[in-house]
């Protein structure tokens, strides 16, 4: 069976708070190791200010230069989420409340509780197509490519699930890691000739620090499970021949 195209992917994280350090960003994260089994690869993530004409510029680059998209926070209840108008104006498409994302949230909430700031919640392009959210009730959305979710690691996390079905994924990658206690000047020639043999191999080499002893984790990462345990049979090898301890293998 033929491979299937790549399915690429981009990643905008939105907020002041994460271009300020004060929050730290793990959507990308979360979002990247999503998205690799359904075989759609992250190839850039970008963090932007809750700025409309920035948002929008980003928003259409993005757009046509991936198959997906995924945007992270600006569309809550306060007045700087300006994400869902940002996106409605990208799109040149009409900005305000939606029908169905209306009647969710007044449904979630308690009679005298839906006020004019969650209401806020329920205006994004109206002809979008909802995201569900099972954890705190508004729901994100999406026109044609691109995703909006909430900044919330924890609410975007219980979001993405919804979405494995209307994703259309590539071939799904597989990973193995081996913890080798060695150095990266020790083993970089002898990493470096594997990978010129093995271009269908993406082999990453990482640094760690524990237990007060140095080691090294090298990932290696392909669609085709034959073609890691080649690479990596070729790195046993010269791991044998330096006599390297290998820590654990995932």
């Amino acid at each position: 069976m033929a491979n299937k195209k790549e399915i690429n992917a981009g990643i905008i994280i939105i907020g002041n708070e994460v271009l300020s350090g004060r929050t730290k960003d793990i959507n990308t994260s979360s979002i990247a190791l999503w998205l690799n089994p359904l075989g759609i690869h992250v190839k850039e993530a970008r963090v932007i200010a809750d700025d409309e004409n920035i948002i929008i510029d980003t928003v259409n680059i993005f757009r046509k230069k991936f198959n997906y998209v995924f945007t992270t926070g600006g569309i809550g209840p306060t007045h700087d989420d300006i994400t869902a108008e940002s996106i409605a104006k990208a799109f040149n498409v009409e900005y305000g409340f939606h029908k169905d994302a209306f009647s969710i949230l007044e449904g979630y909430y308690k009679t005298g509780e839906f006020t004019e700031g969650r209401q806020k919640m329920a205006k994004m392009p109206t002809n979008a197509s909802l995201i569900l959210n099972p954890s705190s009730g508004a729901p994100g959305f999406y026109i044609e490519n691109v995703f909006c979710l909430p900044g919330v690691p924890s609410i975007l996390k219980s979001m993405l699930g919804g979405l494995n079905n209307i994703l259309v994924g590539g071939d799904p990658v597989l990973s193995k890691t081996l913890n080798l206690r060695t150095v990266e000047s020790e083993i970089a020639k002898s990493l470096s000739d594997v990978q010129n043999k093995n271009n269908d191999v993406e082999i990453g080499s990482y640094p760690f620090f524990r237990a007060g002893k140095l080691g090294v984790s090298i990932v290696l990462r392909s669609t085709n499970q034959k073609k890691i345990d080649l690479c990596n049979e070729q790195i046993l090898e010269f791991v044998k021949t330096k006599k390297i301890e290998i820590l654990r293998e995932i």
